[in-house]
């Protein structure tokens, strides 16, 4: 439950006077299906392809060369920006590769079916790399590679398989890592041939595994040394594990899914055993591939931020680091409750480790903000940390030899939230932060410049606008594309200084503003202590009418990892935020204390506490909105939220039962010793047990206050959640029934955590009981929605599998 200030907060914001002179809109109003549409126009699969210009997925090639997408009317072209002679055109002739793919297709001599003729605007691929001086491009699409030669009239062969998700390729890609009957293995790209590095990987003891927890992929974890030889990874140990069990819903016999899944307070979690494998033919003078085990006990978890998946996505093992000549490992060891680090490095040839420098917290340590921040050093002979010891997310300096603290190299308000790029020649470090310039956003990202000895540092994008940064391998270039909530982008190729180059792209979003989109209002409140800023969104109807008093919506997400209204970059669509507000309602979120990207204390401010879920900060909010306008109507608010926001949603029923009056849950974690082990521990604590059995976890179970039920909650949750299994919900059922609580429930069978075929029914089920219960309106019958991937399934391709 809230502790007792939130209760006071709760209790002195009391009931604020609004304008009852304004008419309420439309209470009893009947739905159309033409309501319906006018707010599905805004979801983002309707609002996107209006977005024109819009620079998507850049990527350095190693000349020194950038490519982005842009969509544009006609469709999506391949741009090719050459910083050297500051110039950009598309890639390659698409209108001349269309035609070769369609002739290689048509002859049968690439493995791709086809339903219609491809255009130059609407080519399948997924990546491509230029050669023999831009006269060739060799595309990906779906598993296959194609290799189109651009001279003369063009033509295009099949070049190979690409390889799967589930193989990791070497640096110098002749080599490709995968696990095989719980052993690590390894292929030779160009011949095929395959050779087991390891042997004696067993069922819940194997090489490399994914499956820490919720993730039960078959994505090898590893890290390549630099000289493609030696690959670090771990054995896995869950053989004492628990299982988590999930049965799918069928006509026939049920499936069983059955996995290791430890959850908080378990005796036994998963393990981790660091090995280094030598993957050539003959290791440091040994025929054969050869297995070095570390020397040091097994470690609790893989990674200090993101034990389930690598944080930076893919393939990739977080928190490990080679030395440039491959005989050394740096990588950091996290204790089970995240309270303490450990930076090590080790031998690769004799698995001999050595401590360099540790950190030990009050509440939890993390290595850097959504990514690992430290850098291994080995050439100078130092280790770049990142700590929040001064309450601010810092860069510092330490000696690797003696582990002894050199300088601090960051210094100030603000975050240090990604290192980019280390010149260890000229001594710079290249970073993203926030909160840095005042009177911004402060979760708007910016690019600055620092000396190692924290002297000369630079804002490299000065524009008051959040920057997607893209550095180039060397860090000589950087292609900066800046944007806010209400200004679309503005894309520009910088040199190391900041200096502007070249201007790359502009989004149009006049397509979008003809159709009646408009933009989104920032918003500014203060916290539950009445001193602290909070940010946050507005949305109102595109037919807003300031005589009408309008329910509030509340989108929420507690954190701590994430906050509740996401990216500040410019987007059309911002979930179903703008959709459900076209159906009569003002819908805001609201990023509460305890969530990132502010100082260390606001982070640490729910610490132990997860079931605050930032409540008392959307109440203060969402007061004193209504304070400042008018039109908000205090007596009808609603408040929804998936996963950690589901868990709050209902939190918010339970223990503010008198502000809120509709909620609806979706996938919530309402019980964490009932959710994977090491996001509970890391924020909420390890489990204790009192001797009358109740527990520190108790206060933050939802099913313990079902009972404070006073207004209308739906509940909705997949059969096959693998993230958070449906007995989180199922918890909360009970307890509702027991107490003999009114409520609404959707299972919805064999849908995973983000629902996926059933997302457009969830979306609408959402939108039917805000306008039944807090527009107290009459919704059409089973409006059905059709989004994207509807619209879509007409392709006129369909790479064979």
């Amino acid at each position: 439950m809230f502790g007792s200030g939130s209760r006071t907060v709760l209790t002195a914001l009391g009931a604020l006077c609004c304008c009852c002179a304004l008419a309420r809109a439309q209470p009893g109003r009947v739905y159309t299906k033409a309501d319906y549409a006018q707010a599905e126009k805004f979801m983002d699969y309707n609002v996107d392809p209006l977005i024109y210009h819009t620079v998507d997925h850049p990527a350095w090639l190693a000349d020194g060369r950038v490519w982005y997408r842009d969509a544009g009317p006609a469709g999506l072209t391949y741009m090719l920006v050459d910083p050297a002679k500051r110039t950009q055109a598309p890639a390659f002739d698409q209108g001349k590769v269309a035609a070769a793919l369609n002739a290689a297709i048509g002859s049968g001599k690439l493995a791709i079916s086809l339903s219609a003729r491809l255009d130059a605007g609407h080519l399948p691929i997924d990546d491509f790399t230029l050669g023999n001086g831009d006269d060739t491009v060799l595309l990906t699409i779906g598993r296959r590679l194609v290799r189109c030669d651009l001279r003369g009239a063009g033509s295009c062969k099949d070049a190979g398989e690409v390889l799967p998700a589930t193989y990791d390729l070497s640096p110098d890609g002749k080599k490709a890592a995968f696990i095989r009957d719980n052993n690590l293995w390894v292929r030779d790209v160009a011949s095929g041939r395959e050779t087991a590095l390891t042997t004696d990987g067993v069922p819940d003891f194997g090489y490399a595994t994914d499956n820490a927890g919720w993730i039960h992929s078959n994505n090898p974890i590893l890290a390549w040394s630099p000289d493609s030889k030696k690959i670090a990874t771990f054995q896995q140990d869950q053989r004492r594990v628990g299982r988590m069990y999930l049965v799918n819903t069928s006509d026939g016999h049920p499936a069983l899914s059955s996995w290791r899944y430890p959850l908080a307070g378990d005796t036994d979690v998963t393990m981790i055993e660091r090995v280094i494998v030598a993957a050539d033919g003959d290791a440091e003078g040994v025929k054969g591939p050869r297995v070095v085990r570390l020397k040091m006990p097994p470690d609790q978890h893989r990674s200090s931020l993101c034990d389930d998946v690598s944080c930076a996505g893919g393939h990739g093992w977080d928190d490990v680091q080679w030395s440039e000549d491959s005989t050394r490992l740096a990588f950091v060891s996290t204790s089970r409750d995240h309270k303490q680090e450990w930076l090590r490095v080790a031998d690769a040839a004799t698995g001999d480790v050595r401590d360099v420098l540790g950190e030990k917290v009050a509440t939890y340590f993390e290595s850097g903000n959504g990514k690992v921040n430290w850098r291994y050093l080995p050439r100078s002979n130092e280790v770049l940390w990142f700590s929040e010891r001064d309450n601010w997310g810092q860069m510092y300096l330490y000696d690797l030899t003696t582990g002894a603290l050199k300088n601090q190299v960051t210094h100030g308000d603000g975050d240090v939230t990604q290192v980019l790029h280390v010149d260890q020649t000229a001594r710079e470090i290249y970073f993203l932060a926030v909160g840095k310039q005042p009177g911004r956003d402060p979760y708007f990202s910016a690019l600055y410049r620092v000396n190692f000895d924290g002297t000369g540092m630079k804002l490299l994008t000065p524009e008051d606008a959040d920057h997607d940064v893209t550095m180039s391998p060397g860090g000589r270039a950087f292609l900066d594309v800046a944007s806010t909530p209400t200004a679309p982008q503005t894309s520009m190729l910088r040199d190391q200084d900041g200096r502007v180059a070249m201007e790359v792209a502009r989004q149009d979003i006049s397509p979008l503003r003809a159709m009646g989109w408009k933009p989104l209002t920032p918003i500014t409140v203060k916290a539950r202590d009445g001193k602290t800023d909070l940010y946050g969104f507005l949305f109102k109807p595109t037919s807003f009418d300031a005589a009408k008093r309008y329910p509030i919506v509340d989108l929420v997400y507690p954190g701590p990892q994430t906050g509740s209204c996401g990216s500040r970059s410019f987007s059309g669509a911002h979930r179903d935020m703008q959709s459900l507000a076209e159906l009569g309602f003002v819908v805001v979120c609201i990023d509460g204390m305890g969530t990132p990207e502010r100082s260390k204390s606001f982070h640490d401010a729910l610490f132990g506490d997860m079931a605050d879920n930032t409540i008392p900060d959307q109440v203060s909010g969402i007061r004193e909105l209504a304070a400042r306008y008018p039109w908000i109507d205090l007596d009808r608010v609603g408040i929804y939220g998936h996963s950690g926001g589901g868990a709050a949603a209902a939190a918010a029923m339970f223990h503010a039962p008198d502000f809120f009056k509709v909620g609806i849950s979706e996938s919530g974690n309402h019980d964490n010793r009932v959710y994977e082990d090491d996001w509970a521990e890391k924020w909420v604590g390890l489990l204790k047990k009192n001797a009358d059995g109740t527990t520190n976890y108790d206060s933050q179970a939802n099913q313990n206050f079902a009972k404070n039920l006073k207004g209308h909650l739906l509940l909705m949750h997949g059969t096959m959640d693998d993230n958070v299994p449906p007995n989180n919900t199922l918890l909360v059922v009970d307890a509702l029934i027991k107490a003999n609580k009114d409520f609404d429930l959707v299972m919805i069978p064999n849908a995973v955590h983000n629902y996926g075929a059933a997302r457009p029914y969830v979306t609408r089920r959402r939108w039917d009981y805000f306008v039944r219960y807090l527009a107290e309106g009459v919704p059409p019958v089973e409006y059905r929605m059709k989004p994207y991937v509807e619209q879509q399934a007409a392709l006129p391709w369909s790479p064979a599998r």
